[in-house]
């Protein structure tokens, strides 16, 4: 079995409801390929680096994934015909970190010990 890190990144203007469809979607497309979901991560809207379709914002969701290549050929397939999305990347990778939480909030990263004291006499 493979390990996969997805990617996916939708319009700006898609709805809360839209999202959540979207998240089932390519999570029922992973179970039916027999591909396992080791975590999902909703990022939120993020600003693109560039403008893409006459967007210049994102909704980014994330899916680490267990499984083999086929689970990839298939929602690589759907997601090309599908309007709501902007850009997808799938990476193999070795191992999955599942501790660090990239995109958490400025608060949730002051409560936990990542800060650094940088007051040094």
């Amino acid at each position: 079995m493979n390990l996969y890190e997805h990617t996916i990144v939708a319009r700006q203007d898609t709805s809360p409801a839209q999202v959540k469809q979207l998240n089932e979607k390519y999570s029922k497309i992973i179970e039916k390929n027999d591909g396992e979901i080791v975590q999902t991560e909703d990022w939120g809207l993020l600003n693109l680096a560039y403008v893409i379709k006459k967007n210049k914002k994102g909704i980014y969701m994330h899916f680490k994934i267990k499984g083999s290549g086929k689970i990839i050929e298939e929602l690589e397939k759907s997601e090309i015909i599908d309007k709501n999305l902007l850009r997808y990347i799938t990476v193999r990778v070795k191992k999955f970190d599942l501790e660090a939480k990239y995109f958490s909030k400025k608060e949730e990263y002051e409560k936990k010990e990542y800060k650094k004291d940088y007051n040094r006499d």
